[in-house]
């Protein structure tokens, strides 16, 4: 990668690198999108003024500015730059850079050492940067795209401050524009309707509106202006950014549950589509309904069970698209459904109990008795046959004697029917709020 503080000519004027690059900011006052961390009231503007810098793991999307804020915070210091990438370096790697780090150290100047993809190094790997990071050897800035409480050693995170890159947003993407635009000396060919769309393609990401901003540049013709179809067409569609094994993955299914639990079917559909858009698998988005189904609706509306699993097995016997509507319509059907966990916390309670107070044994009066030796031991003595009581219930102990009688399940106070209108009267008054009646 080119130094951007090396001294030589400008990197701007080299024409074949990628407009991203050459636009990197040269301060941290050039950075956009993340004002709560370098603007004049920011965390890393704080410990540059400070005059102390502590090591850092920086977490955020791709295409916000870590790598570039890394070096730009060595420049700032006057702290040496290392950079290496946890994909492509291992234990003889680190070895090296501890090691010049530590010769610079005796000639009185500390190491900024940069790790791009640091979740990417194991465990041993990671507990490697521990002494040189106590003894300051280095300062060390780690990149994640991953949640840091997930990935990085317990050690690690302990000794180092977790800083939160933020997704650009429209302002500060249609600021990266205009910036492309002064330095290249032209506008844009696109309507404002294909401005804004160009900015949705980029989904947060800084470096991906100059590249596609770059890539319209080299499509247009002299005096062609593109509308948003057109440069849809010129640019393609770039993905969302979702990792189905990571957090875009967790996050949207956390999302899309925790909507069908507030009752909300607009919100809950939204995220659903969000899945679908970005490639997850229908069959696990249907495996969530039947789950969301038996925790959240459970005994309100047992018909939502049965719901989802034919939505289930509707996708699997469609396919896409047309078995994506059957799932819809389960997400809808949970989100507009009555509420009710009692099943699910009386399941936890007893699985509880269950593990607590070990293998105690059934009280004798319910276990049967074959044998004229189990008899005699008092096996079914006394046993009441509910069918022949009064209303079919005896009412008697089924709890081990050393338990008691317990109580996990606690049923609604409302029934279904006073449930559900609830649910009607709400929905009622929010179509009203939206003059929708």
């Amino acid at each position: 990668m080119a130094d951007l503080f090396s001294v030589g000519e400008d990197p701007a004027l080299d024409k074949s690198r990628p407009l991203a690059d050459r636009l990197r900011p040269k301060t941290l006052q050039e950075v956009t999108g993340q004002e709560h961390l370098t603007g004049p009231e920011g965390a890393l503007t704080r410990m540059i003024e400070s005059g102390s810098l502590g090591s850092m793991i920086f977490w955020g999307p791709p295409g916000t500015g870590k790598t570039t804020v890394a070096r730009l915070l060595a420049n700032e210091t006057d702290l040496a730059f290392e950079q290496i990438s946890a994909i492509f370096s291992g234990v003889a790697d680190l070895k090296k850079v501890f090691d010049a780090a530590r010769a610079r150290k005796m000639s009185g100047r500390r190491t900024l050492l940069f790790v791009d993809e640091i979740h990417r190094f194991n465990r041993a790997q990671q507990d490697s940067f521990l002494p040189v990071m106590e003894d300051g050897t280095i300062v060390l800035v780690g990149a994640t795209t991953e949640n840091p409480s997930f990935e990085l050693n317990a050690a690690l995170l302990s000794r180092a401050r977790v800083l939160v890159f933020h997704p650009h947003d429209e302002v500060s993407l249609n600021a990266l524009m205009e910036r492309a635009e002064i330095h290249e000396g032209r506008e844009l060919p696109l309507t404002e309707e294909a401005r804004a769309s160009l900015v949705r393609m980029a989904d947060g990401d800084g470096r991906a509106i100059l590249t596609l901003a770059e890539e319209v540049w080299r499509a247009a013709r002299d005096g062609e202006t593109f509308d948003a179809e057109r440069v849809q067409q010129i640019v393609q569609r770039r993905a969302p950014v979702y990792d189905k094994g990571q957090d875009g993955h967790y996050n949207l299914i956390s999302a899309l549950h925790k909507s069908v639990r507030g009752s909300d079917p607009d919100a809950a559909l939204y995220y659903l589509c969000r899945m679908f858009d970005a490639g997850e698998d229908p069959l696990y988005i249907g495996r969530r309904l039947v789950r969301m189904a038996s925790e959240d609706i459970g005994l309100a509306d047992p018909q939502a069970l049965a719901i989802c699993n034919a939505a289930k097995d509707a996708y699997d016997y469609l396919g896409s698209p047309e078995g994506e509507l059957a799932l819809a319509e389960a997400c809808v059907y949970l989100a507009t459904a009555p509420k009710s966990n009692a099943v699910y916390t009386a399941y936890k309670a007893a699985m509880q109990a269950a593990k607590q107070h070990g293998s105690l044994v059934p009280p004798k009066h319910i276990l049967n008795a074959p044998t004229k030796l189990m008899k005699g031991e008092g096996y079914g003595k006394g046993y009441a046959y509910d069918h022949d009581q009064p209303d079919a219930f005896s009412g008697q102990n089924y709890f081990p004697e050393a338990l008691g009688r317990q109580t996990f399940y606690d049923p609604p106070e409302r029934g279904f029917e006073r449930e559900l209108r609830k649910r009607i009267d709400y929905w009622n008054k929010l179509r009203k709020e939206r003059g929708e009646e």
